[in-house]
């Protein structure tokens, strides 16, 4: 076997396995992965919060630090994409599919049917519900992307790596990483990248069958999903087949213009006050109380517990699951960005379009329901979003561009994974051959499909939650191999020295 392909080979076994099984035996997969998903969540949970927190803490040492001069790249190397087509790329491969799913589900949630604190349908409910919402999807998400996009980047355009999750590890392992412990460590990525993806997709399925049965009175069932799957899998193959310079930057650019269009209409017809007071509250109440919620793992209190495993723990490994896709995705698109300028983008600048977006979309969820004008709490998750709407001008308007950005964000997310998946398992090519594309984005989609027909959401969720323990570990390692090697570099530039005054 070429050793340039055993990651691809070893990878597409072990999911077609998944595949397979998923299909033959779903009620056994699903039971399996219900008991290992409960395990980790209950055994590993502190860890998650420690493992996060830490990650975050890193990034913003970079961003504060002197080393934060050095570039991801030559010093006088100048970046390959504009600022703004960059974040725009850098935006939807990282959660965009998830902002619409949850974007009015995930408060409303937490606001009416299962608070963080235990409150549901009061006053500290709506800021309990927004608080909480925006630690799932503030700056301790984009973190881990951060530091992982951070050490591919820098050892890759820096120090001529291969653009490998292994490579990063060369402080650490030394020459090992170009062996079996390397193939390994890139296997565990492969596989957590495609569980993460997967797991969008299957929502992003999932959202656009609820949407037709919420306005059109379509069926909602599992083959009117597998049927959105397929139609959009043709059409994501086509834009990987035009590479990244072209069908993943128009697409993003696309989804920034249709995901503004649609945060403005929401915000213009929406509760516009009550939208910005809520925004406003939230952030400091958020910046108030964040150590405390990143080490809320409620020990004594079994109910508040389980609400921490099925959301806060869940979310963390959803990133850590994305991690390597978005990671690679977003270092490939930052050559000669400086560490400095990387982490403040990519950190900061998200999080903020984030609150907002919950603020607008969470909050005039709210506001139907705690002034009595409608009961969304009632509706399920794919189609709270279209139940909003319809209490609001221009609704089919606003329902329509919601499911035509769903297909887009779905087709960025499956190219861009198809893409990485294809870096990864042609030994770090910048240009992986179509056939490898084409391969992973058929096995994208059925690894999708197979999870869903296993046990829906809830299977998805619990594949992925799997998959990110292993994942984390190599993360820790990454950060601390990251950090190695900058304070090495750091010395040789005469980084952070203080300089002696003549006498």
């Amino acid at each position: 076997m070429d050793q340039r392909y055993v990651v691809f080979y070893i990878s597409i076994f072990i999911l077609s396995l998944l595949v397979i099984t998923g299909i033959i035996i779903p009620d056994i997969l699903e039971n399996a992965t219900f008991t290992i998903q409960t395990f980790f969540s209950d055994v590993f949970g502190w860890y998650y919060l420690i493992l996060v927190t830490i990650v975050l803490v890193i990034c913003l040492y970079l961003l504060l630090s002197p080393i934060g001069r050095i570039k991801l790249g030559n010093q006088d190397e100048k970046p390959e994409f504009s600022r703004p087509a960059w974040i725009a790329m850098l935006f939807s491969a990282g959660m965009g599919i998830g902002l619409i799913f949850y974007g009015t589900s995930e408060p409303i949630s937490h606001y009416a049917i299962s608070s963080p604190t235990g409150e549901v349908g009061t006053d500290q409910a709506i800021k309990d519900a927004l608080r909480f919402t925006f630690f799932h999807w503030g700056i301790h998400a984009w973190s881990i992307y951060a530091i992982v996009a951070l050490a591919i980047a820098y050892f890759h355009f820096r120090h001529d790596k291969l653009n490998l999750i292994s490579a990063t590890l060369h402080p650490i392992f030394g020459d090992k990483v170009k062996g079996m412990t390397g193939k390994g460590i890139d296997i565990f990525s492969v596989l957590a990248t495609v569980l993460g993806v997967a797991t969008s997709l299957g929502f992003g399925a999932v959202q656009i069958n609820g949407g037709l049965a919420y306005l059109f009175e379509l069926p909602a069932t599992i083959w009117a999903q597998f049927t959105i799957i397929a139609i959009v899998t043709v059409l994501f193959l086509l834009s990987a087949w035009s590479g990244l310079g072209k069908g993943i930057k128009i697409l993003s650019n696309a989804n920034m213009i249709l995901a503004g269009a649609l945060f403005l209409l929401m915000f213009l017809f929406g509760p516009m006050l009550f939208i910005l007071n809520l925004f406003t509250d939230t952030v400091g109440a958020y910046i108030q109380t964040l150590p405390q919620m990143s080490f809320r793992i409620a020990p004594l209190n079994e109910d508040i517990r389980e609400w921490i495993n099925g959301w806060t723990i869940f979310y963390w490994a959803w990133w850590i699951a994305w991690a390597p896709f978005v990671g690679i995705f977003i270092a490939r698109v930052s050559k000669g960005r400086s560490i400095r300028e990387f982490v403040f983008f990519v950190l900061l600048i998200p999080s903020i379009v984030v609150f907002l977006w919950f603020s607008t979309f969470g909050g005039s969820a709210i506001a139907l329901e705690h002034n009595g004008i409608a009961e969304i709490s009632s509706l399920s998750a794919e189609e709270s979003l279209f139940g909003v709407f319809s209490h609001y001008p221009l609704s089919l308007v606003t329902s329509i561009t919601a499911m035509v950005l769903l297909g887009s964000f779905f087709i960025t997310s499956a190219d861009s994974g198809t893409y990485v998946l294809g870096m990864m398992t042609t030994n770090g090519s910048h240009s992986p051959g179509n056939k490898v594309k084409f391969t992973w984005g058929v096995l994208l989609s059925a690894t999708a499909a197979a999870l869903l027909y296993t046990g829906g959401l809830q299977a998805l969720q619990n594949m992925m939650i799997i998959a990110a323990l292993p994942f984390s570990i190599i993360i820790a390692f990454m950060a601390i191999s990251l950090l190695k090697a900058l304070r090495e570099e750091a010395k040789q530039l005469g980084i952070g020295r203080i300089k002696k005054r003549k006498a």
